[in-house]
């Protein structure tokens, strides 16, 4: 059973939607900001895999690659969890704001009792990829200082 409302965190960095797009479309400028190894292909079909924080993979597949203003990717647990790989979808728009980006994140199709858990996860990684992609040190990989 999925919610009809997503999960959406929004975001303000001072850097360009080119300089935060390159965070979305390398695996090691992923891991820069979340997880701790990934394998993404950014092109519809491609994979998108990333080891959040160090102890399983959450995983599915690229939808939509719009260069500087979209990315689209279905994501789910590989284990352990009620969200399966490719049964949720995450959107993240980049909007010019500015000298600066807004970056929504949508994920939708989460479970009900997945909700905060994800929305926490993703305030989180949307805090360091600002930190990141502005030059400051992110802090620890994950939520809550665990790695």
């Amino acid at each position: 059973m999925t919610n009809g409302d997503p999960v959406i965190v929004e975001r303000r960095v001072a850097a360009s939607p080119e300089r935060v797009f390159a965070y979305f479309a390398d695996s090691a400028k992923w891991t820069a900001w979340q997880g701790t190894e990934a394998e993404i292909e950014l092109r519809p079909g491609g994979i998108w895999r990333v080891n959040v924080t160090g102890d399983g993979f959450a995983s599915g597949q690229v939808v939509e690659v719009v260069p500087n203003r979209r990315v689209v990717f279905t994501w789910g647990w590989e284990k352990n969890s009620p969200v399966l790989p490719g049964s949720s979808t995450v959107t993240i728009d980049l909007f010019p704001d500015g000298d600066g980006t807004t970056i929504r994140l949508t994920h939708s199709d989460l479970p009900p009792d997945q909700m905060d858990l994800h929305r926490a996860g993703w305030s989180h990684y949307g805090s360091r990829l600002a930190a990141v992609v502005e030059g400051r040190d992110p802090g620890p990989n994950a939520p809550g200082g665990e790695e």
